[in-house]
Parts: structure tokens; sequence; C-alpha cells
């Protein structure tokens, strides 16, 4: 929440709004209208956990944004947003929300009528959690006369290169995200119950790290061992965590929405020599993806080295080894823009921040040592001090 302490300064919301507006005329748009929550924020400074029911943020070439949503949620909006003009909220009435009878965006599409939008060239984020098939439709019937276009991603792509404010709550969640693996490390043994630690990871990243609190991550923790951490996105039950069983912690520390998520695997017992082996291999590969984190180089610089030195140790990566992260809401703490992957030429700049996600799942387990990263003027910064390392307990 900001309702005490604006996380942003009025100027740098309107830099954020005048970098989407300088895509949106390259694109051809009149206004856009974003209903992904990390976009509603970055654009206004919205934070509620109100993304359940439709939302969603208007942009035109010039003035204030205006937010939408559902009535009792726009006291929320006049408590975050930066915008001061009660004409930059509007709420539409209750009988809207979840009633197979009418749907929201045909109040969303009288609003735009009335802002002179009724045939402009529109802008919706088409490929996005928070925007349905059935959303789309009640929209186009609703503005019969507009052209609304696919600008999934526009404004993603504008958040790329971070602030030094933005830096900054990324480092504070780096320092929570630290404290939540040192908190593993001290707790877990066998025999623990997995909720229980999990209890613990969730305690320890609330609280924050050196006086900044933590806010909730936009992924739950996922800590899966033994047999299931040969799979990458199972979370936690019950059971107790066995001896001769590896265990990752895929976990995220978060400050102001900014995610920083890190994750480091404990083993439980002496190692067995496969899991060495793949340990070395994740190591040397690390660094010499990193040796490419560079501003200038393309993002498949990194991932191309890391899976050189993979496969000349023998292993296999099928999947990307990193992606773009800064504000976010659930489901996903990654930007869906930039990629580590072969093929993706993007060009790095100082000030983007990714998750370097060198993971691996054998057909015994999973070994995952991951690191967030900030592209500086001269090379790259690890946002974290943890070890690098297979963690072991006896």
């Amino acid at each position: 929440m900001t309702t005490f302490e604006k996380n942003f300064t009025t100027g740098e919301y309107q830099i954020r709004l005048a970098k989407t507006r300088a895509a949106m005329t390259a694109a051809g748009l009149d206004a856009i209208v974003v209903c992904d929550p990390s976009n509603m924020s970055w654009l206004t400074g919205y934070d509620g956990w109100s993304f359940y029911v439709y939302q969603g943020v208007i942009l035109t070439l010039e003035g204030d944004p205006v937010w939408w949503g559902r009535a009792m949620d726009a006291l929320g909006a006049a408590r975050t947003v930066f915008m001061e003009s009660s004409d930059s909220i509007c709420g539409y009435d209750d009988t809207f929300v979840q009633n197979p009878l009418k749907h929201p965006m045909q109040e969303l599409a009288k609003l735009l009528t009335e802002m002179g939008l009724d045939t402009a060239r529109i802008g919706v984020e088409m490929d996005n959690y928070y925007y349905s098939a059935a959303a789309h439709m009640a929209l186009v019937k609703g503005l019969p006369k507009a052209d609304l276009q696919d600008a999934t991603g526009l404004v993603n792509w504008q958040r790329a290169v971070k602030s030094e404010r933005e830096i900054e709550y990324m480092r504070r969640a780096a320092r929570i995200v630290e404290a939540m693996h040192a908190r593993v490390l001290e707790v877990a043994e066998p025999g623990m119950r997995k909720n229980d630690l999990i209890a613990e990871i969730y305690a320890t990243g609330i609280r924050g790290a050196d006086g900044h609190w933590g806010d909730y991550p936009a992924i739950v923790p996922m800590a899966p061992s033994g047999l299931d951490a040969t799979a990458p996105h199972l979370t936690w039950d019950d059971r107790p965590m066995q001896a001769g069983e590896a265990t990752f912690f895929e976990i995220a520390g978060a400050h102001r929405r900014y995610q920083c998520p890190q994750s480091r695997t404990l083993f439980f017992g002496k190692v067995p020599q496969k899991f060495r082996e793949a340990e070395k291999a994740v190591l040397d590969a690390i660094e010499a993806g990193l040796e490419q984190a560079k501003p200038g180089n393309q993002a498949q610089d990194i991932a191309n080295a890391f899976n050189a030195t993979l496969n000349a140790a023998g292993f296999q990566k099928d999947s990307r080894c990193g992606y773009a992260i800064g504000i976010s809401y659930p489901p996903d703490w990654g930007e869906r823009t930039i990629s580590f992957r072969r093929g993706d030429t993007t060009i790095l700049q100082p000030g983007m921040t990714f998750h370097f996600m060198p993971a691996l799942w054998l057909d015994d387990g999973g070994l995952e040592i991951t690191e967030p990263i900030l592209i500086t003027d001269t090379g790259y910064e690890c946002l974290c001090n943890t070890p690098r390392e297979l963690s072991v307990k006896a």
C-alpha cells in the first residue's frame, strides 16, 4: 500500500506516461486500456487486491490517465494513485460484478464513448491474464465504430529499464529474499513438515529486512522435494522432509510490489555424485552466462554461453534460463518481455533487471541455483549475496 508514502514522485509517473505515449504513437493508437495490474500500478500507482474483478487504466495521448474499476475499489484508487482530480477515477455499479446477465465492459464502453473515443483506435491487452474473451466481446459490441487493436506488452516493454528508485526497491527485496533463504537453512531439518517450513519462509518475507517491510510475492513459494522436485512448479503439503532428498526453494522477496526471486537447493545427508556433478556444471554455466551480461550484448548471448557450457558438461536445459523482472502481481513475477533464450535479440541496457534462472530438473530430483541480476554501465550486478552453492545439512 502507498497511502501514507507514495512510491514514486509525480514526475516519475509523467516520465512513464511520456514513454508509453511515444510507443502508442508509434503503434498508431489514440488510447490504450490496460487491465494488467502491474501495468496499472506502474502507470498510476494503483495498488489493491481487486484484480479478481474487471478494472483498468485508460491512457490517451494527453491528460492524466483514468482509473476505472469496481465502485468500492475507487476509494482505494483515491488513496494510491498519483492523479489528484476526482475525474481521473471512475467506478462502476456493483450489480456488474460477476453477473452473467451483464458485463462490466459494457460500462467501460460507455465511459470510452463519453471520453470521445467511440471511433478511436484503442489498444487492449488481448493476451493477458486479466482480459478475457468475454471482456473483449463485450467491449467490441459496446464500441461498434472503434478500432480495437492488440496492444499486449506495449506497457510491459516500457518497464524494461528501471529508474534509480525502482532499483532501490529491488535491492530491498533482495535483502528480504536473502533473509528468507537464511531462515530455511536455520530451521529446516529432516522430519519437519513442509508447511511449517513454508510458514517460516512467509513470516520472514513479510517481516522484511534492514528495516524495510516485505510485500506479498507474486508467486507462492515453490519447494518440492525428492521426485516432486523433478517438476518445476509444485508447491508444498504437510509431508515431513526426508534425509537423502534435495529440496529446491524458488522464492521471492518483495517490497512495494517489486519482486526479487532467487532459488537455492538444500540436500539432507550425503550428496550423491550426480548432484555434485550437476552443481559444478550449473555453477560453471552461470559464470559463463554472467560474462555475457553486459550492455550492448543480446539477451540470447547469455543463454548461448550458459547452454554451451552446460552441454559440454553433459547436461541439457530445454527451457529459457532467465527473464525480465520488476513490479508484479499474481500470478507471475516476470515482466513477460525479454527472455534469456536462443533467438531473443533484445539489446541489454543499463537498468534492466532479470532473474537468471538456470535450473535443472533431473530424473531423480531438481537443482535450482539462480540469481537476480541488474545490468550496469559496465557489466552486471548480482542483487543478492546468498552463497551460490548446493546447501547441505546432515
